[in-house]
């Protein structure tokens, strides 16, 4: 489960304190009696709730964890003006019944909607999600507005016309404001849930799962995909699958991109290939009579065992990137029919770990994914400035301290990188940073700190790329309205406009052209990529991760952040990938040597040792990479091809028999009846 920010921790905890404060001034006020203090307290509660829903999303979430949600906060603050209206006003019995029975109306129209709309999404979720698809047969729908969906949203915003006639009847002392505020609620409610309702009707109910797997089944047999990228996983894992997109798009084989979580239909990065989305096991297997024959893996997840049961399909490990770390080897690979490595650094690596992965089922196919990368020009210009991309790796799930520098060294290289005025910083943290252990979340919103405390050289405004401005909102895809649902997007985002997938590479180039060269950034999310920022940097420092293997290709100088506990000499030889590495302490000591070697090419001791390292990790430089995998795809299709031949051959040497067997009790009898 993802760590909070201290800031957002804080939120968390202040707002729940300040609701349930105003909740007991609004008490207090019903009993003491004090109208003031009454109507004060519950406007207040009201206003915050609002106030909260719209800039601070989820900070009243303890409280919905234990059931006190936006529904029963309401209830509450309806019951404390009835209280009050039986101490501080003379409202005739039979008028507090019809205000109290406008309130239970309103709140039976409010659960009414609430039933229609779990309906509808349950009606509106499909088997099959896609992108880049042609879903107009299916006559998908709209999606209903988030107000009539989202009880959260739904409940607070109605009740504001009760809410102000329960104030203006306690202030005032007449019952026709509290009569009338109930009543536009209960209306507000009640048309709520009748408009919703309208979804249900005929014409917007979408199709049946039978005519949308129909659907499908028909797309697989017109498109006839030959190779996929399959993968699985949790919220912030798409940039493991999202680095082989580009990849896959460039193989002359029809290919697709298969999913199995809905929500991860949306974070995989803007590509030109079909996507789809198969949450079940048993829509899964449609995939078996497809002319799909390979699948490609960037990714282990539980869910893989499911697809690997498909006979008529072979499956390939990339993984999502090479490092020393154990997770590279995983015994798990051994399921794979083939394991796809950069290069003979890996394949030593699986024969050192010896995890039951067959040497001869290791293909060395490099990285075809690095081609963005430009080499290195030559040093920065004298005038500076000298550009380092820090891009540490998060804690990992042992929680090793060598794991990430964050924790024990990323201030100190920060505060360092910042007080040298021939640095611009660029910190782009892993995307699952602090989401195990809370001192890397606590150090990396100090280092963030850090760089917004800094003041740019210039003197000019530091760019903020995590907001967006200038230049920083990159296209990623035509997208529906924020309200629209799986549906409404499936059918939004159809067959991708020829040419819009282009427009990335230049929305990255706008957006480093619209920043500051001399302003440090803190660059999160998936734009701009981990591949941009190398474009960028003269200098990396990272930790033991697939970024050091990657940054190699760029032919320029590295750091690499021990805090394993090793001494240097002992953490060279456990890391192949720091061979050609600086390596820096937790103190930061040695930067200064590193930024001198990057402006004075002289003082650079390890070019010739990074080149050898960039062949040992990655391959040799001819065949190119992508022809390499290319390869290794039509190979590995070949394969499918020639097992499912066999598998023919055999059904049809079967299925002769049996009608050999089944042919001679006739001919037996017939020669009986003849001899006879």
């Amino acid at each position: 489960m993802p760590v909070a920010s201290p800031s957002r921790r804080g939120t968390q905890a202040l707002a729940p304190g300040a609701l349930l404060a105003l909740f007991t001034a609004q008490f207090l006020g019903a009993l003491l009696p004090n109208a003031p203090l009454l109507c004060a307290a519950g406007a207040g509660g009201l206003a915050f709730e609002l106030a909260v829903r719209r800039w601070r999303p989820g900070a009243l979430s303890l409280l919905n964890r234990v059931r006190c949600d936006e529904t029963v906060r309401q209830l509450l603050r309806d019951l404390l003006f009835v209280l009050g209206l039986l101490h501080l006003t003379d409202v005739a019995g039979a008028t507090r019944l019809l205000l109290v029975g406008g309130l239970l109306a309103g709140y039976a129209a409010h659960f009414l909607c609430r039933a229609i709309g779990m309906v509808v999404r349950r009606q509106r979720t499909l088997p099959v999600l896609t992108r880049n698809i042609d879903a107009g047969e299916l006559r998908l729908s709209p999606a209903p507005p988030r107000l009539l969906t989202a009880p959260a949203r739904r409940i607070p915003l109605m009740s504001v016309p009760a809410t102000a006639g329960l104030l203006a009847t306690v202030a005032t002392g007449r019952a026709l404001w509290g009569l009338l505020g109930v009543g536009v609620t209960f209306g507000l409610l009640a048309g709520a849930a009748a408009r919703l309702a309208t979804w249900l009707l005929p014409g917007r109910r979408p199709p049946g799962e039978e005519a949308v797997l129909e659907w499908f089944r028909r797309w697989l047999a017109e498109y006839r995909p030959e190779v996929g990228l399959y993968f699985s996983g949790g919220s912030g894992t798409a940039y493991q699958a999202n680095m082989w997109l580009s990849t896959m798009a460039a193989l002359d084989r029809r290919a697709m991109v298969v999913l199995r979580e809905r929500s991860m239909v949306q974070q995989i990065a803007a590509t030109e290939l079909p996507v789809v989305c198969l949450p079940r096991v048993a829509h899964l297997m449609l995939l078996e009579h497809s002319s799909l024959r390979v699948l490609i893996h960037p990714a282990n997840a539980p869910k893989t065992s499911q697809v690997l049961r498909i006979p008529t399909i072979k499956h390939a490990f990339v993984n999502h990137g090479e490092s020393d770390k154990l997770s590279s080897c995983n015994p798990y690979a051994k399921v794979y029919d083939e394991v796809w490595v950069a290069g003979p650094a890996a394949r030593r690596r699986y024969a050192l770990a010896d995890v039951g992965v067959d040497d001869r089922d290791v293909v060395e196919v490099g990285r075809p994914q690095l081609a963005p990368i430009r080499r290195a020009a030559g040093p920065p210009p004298p005038e500076g400035p000298i550009t380092v991309l820090y891009a540490p790796t998060w804690e990992g799930w042992t929680d090793d301290p060598g794991n990430t520098s964050v924790i024990l060294a990323g201030e100190n290289i920060v505060r360092a990188l910042l007080g040298d005025p021939r640095v611009r910083l660029l910190y782009k943290p892993h995307p699952m940073t602090g989401t195990v252990n809370r001192a890397a979340a606590a150090a990396d919103a100090a280092i963030r700190a850090h760089i917004a405390a800094a003041t740019p050289v210039d003197g000019q405004p530091e760019a903020d790329p995590a907001a967006g401005g200038a230049g920083g909102d990159l296209p990623r895809r035509s997208a529906p309205r924020p309200g629209g649902d799986d549906m409404e997007r499936m059918a939004a985002q159809g067959v991708p406009e020829p040419g819009r997938i282009g427009e990335a590479a230049g929305a990255a180039a706008a957006f480093w052209a619209a920043q500051s060269d001399r302003a440090h950034l803190v660059l999160t999310g998936p734009r701009p990529d981990i591949y941009s920022c190398f474009n960028q940097a003269d200098v990396l420092i990272a930790d033991v991760s697939s970024v050091v293997a990657d940054f190699l290709a760029s032919g320029k100088p590295y750091a690499v952040v021990n805090t394993s506990g090793l001494s240097e000499e002992e953490f060279r030889a456990a890391n192949p990938t720091v061979r050609a590495a600086t390596i820096l302490p937790p103190d930061a000591a040695g930067l200064p040597a590193l930024l001198d070697a990057v402006a004075e090419p002289a003082l650079d001791t390890m070019a010739v040792a990074r080149a050898e390292l960039t062949e040992y990790l990655l391959g040799p430089a001819e065949p190119p990479s992508l022809v390499r995998f290319r390869a290794a795809v039509d190979d590995l299709y070949a394969a499918a091809e020639a097992r499912r031949a066999r598998q023919r051959e055999s059904e049809g040497e079967g299925q002769g028999q049996s009608e050999c067997r089944a042919s001679e009790p006739a001919e037996r009898s017939a020669s009986r009846r003849s001899a006879g």
